[in-house]
């Protein structure tokens, strides 16, 4: 993989040109390598950079907002002035994103939240043309359906039709995920018929229909089930059954827990080092020590929360931590896209996963860092493959990350570019676990979410092929995302 890093002097170079960004004469190489200057140091949290100040003074009113933007930035960790910066206006207006009506199916999405004690709604919901709405239904339904007999049905049928395989689904079809939600729901609303159901699921080729055999193994309390799938090879079926194993048997399953430190996925050890918390055993403390040593060695910055579950079962503050060092270099075409030029992706959906593709415009004006470093990753085929492994269908869709899990990223932390334009339908976010810790996991927002904009970065929307996005179901696969020229 080529490094995330570029020579501010080239992209001066190609500025200094005469090429036009954005509609805009370009700048001079020197006041574009100021620009270079000014990013780099927001990047670096470094507020005593002379750059900072030489930008606010420049005669050009791009550089004077982008240095104080990054003047703030830096010093407020979440830009809460951002608005009245905008207001004053010391900061230029920046173009919304653009507006995507919804598909006709997320309004009876929505409508179930209020239905959930209603038996026969979620009967006729379970039955909808799209499956999301199917999908809602089964998550809400609770034991006081259990005398409904057709919703029973409806279930016991989409685990019926369970593929033997890894199989392939269509668009707005299903292939796993079908049997997985009905597996869920049969467990909470007949937890008897639910644990004879979750049998044939633990040793499915496909792991995620391992992982939920595991969640339904915690739902009705199959501890043998669960000691079985706590061993998995897979990292996300351990993690799941190890976190639901916890909860029924206490320090019960100890050495299992001890075992799962010693795995290479910093999901599982997270659990099982959460699992062990309180142990009385005087061999955790030690053994957790050890597993912090090797994490430390992988230098993964993305793997923080393993380490310092692991600092925490043996004792220490979470002040002990040693994360990598991050090497704060600036990526390619961050000033170019920070002045204003246009770079679109498509990202390409494989065909077993129903296929289809949309088109994503990144947003320079907003986060020209972070873009660049998407950019860069893309160019890298850094996302060819991986999945969407957080799908909530009136919420947002999550992929990115190389396990498919929540836990596990891009090895240094991207920087938070905290900035005017809200998260609305269509825009994308750079998932984090605490602020300036990105690790090149995104998300799209399916439906506003404005609630999100102090805390996310917004770095690209999408502009073509919206319909794709509302289609994606959990484990649904990437093939590629390319630059469009």
């Amino acid at each position: 993989m080529r490094p995330l890093t570029t020579s501010i002097t080239a992209l001066a170079v190609v500025l200094a040109l005469g090429a036009r960004v954005g509609g805009a004469q370009s700048l001079r190489r020197a006041d574009s390598a100021l620009v270079g200057r000014i990013l780099l140091a927001e990047d670096r949290r470094d507020s005593t950079n002379a750059a900072l100040a030489a930008g606010i003074a420049h005669t050009d009113a791009r550089v004077r907002a982008i240095a104080q933007r990054a003047t703030h930035r830096i010093q407020d960790p979440l830009f809460a002035a951002r608005t009245v910066l905008t207001e004053q206006p010391a900061l230029p207006p920046l173009s919304a994103p653009p507006l995507w009506s919804e598909p006709a199916w997320r309004l009876r999405h929505r409508a179930l939240a209020s239905l959930r004690d209603d038996c026969a709604a979620l009967q006729l919901a379970a039955s909808d043309s799209a499956w999301p709405v199917r999908f809602r239904a089964a998550a809400l339904v609770r034991e006081s359906c259990a005398g409904n007999q057709e919703l029973v049905q409806t279930f016991l049928r989409w685990i019926e039709e369970t593929p033997r395989g890894i199989a392939a689904r269509d668009r707005g079809e299903v292939a796993w995920q079908g049997a997985a939600n009905g597996l869920i729901a049969l467990a909470r609303i007949r937890p008897q018929e639910g644990r004879r159901a979750l049998t044939q699921f633990i040793t499915h080729p496909d792991w995620h229909l391992r992982q939920y055999a595991a969640r339904a193994a915690g739902i009705v309390s199959d501890t043998v089930a669960l000691r079985r799938l706590a061993t998995d090879r897979d990292d996300n079926v351990a993690e799941t059954a190890i976190a639901a194993l916890a909860r029924h048997t206490g320090h019960t399953d100890d050495t299992l827990y001890l075992a799962a430190i010693e795995r290479r996925g910093a999901q599982v050890v997270r659990a099982a080092a959460m699992a062990l918390k309180g142990s009385p055993r005087t061999d955790v403390a030690h053994a957790a020590t050890r597993a912090f040593d090797r994490w430390v060695t992988r230098a993964n910055a993305s793997a923080r929360d393993a380490r310092l579950a692991l600092l925490d079962v043996a004792g220490r503050p979470a002040s002990d931590d040693r994360p990598p060092p991050n090497v704060a270099t600036l990526p390619p075409e961050a000033v170019a896209l920070a002045l204003g030029l246009e770079i679109r992706l498509r990202v390409t959906m494989d065909r077993a996963s129903g296929g289809g593709s949309f088109d994503v415009r990144l947003r320079g004006d907003v986060a020209p860092i972070m873009a660049a470093r998407i950019l860069a990753l893309v160019r890298n085929a850094y996302y060819d493959g991986l999945s969407w492994h957080r799908v909530e269908h009136d919420f947002v869709i999550q992929g990115g990350s190389p396990e498919a899990n929540e836990y596990v990223g891009y090895p240094q932390f991207l920087r938070d570019e905290l900035g005017t334009v809200t998260h609305a339908r269509g825009t994308l976010g750079m998932s984090t676990r605490g602020h300036d810790t990105g690790d090149a996991q995104w998300f799209v927002n399916l439906r506003d979410n404005a609630r999100l904009d102090r805390d996310y970065t917004v770095w690209g929307e999408i502009i073509a092929g919206i319909d794709v996005v509302d289609g994606v179901l959990e484990g649904d696969r990437i093939e590629r995302i390319r630059v469009l020229r």
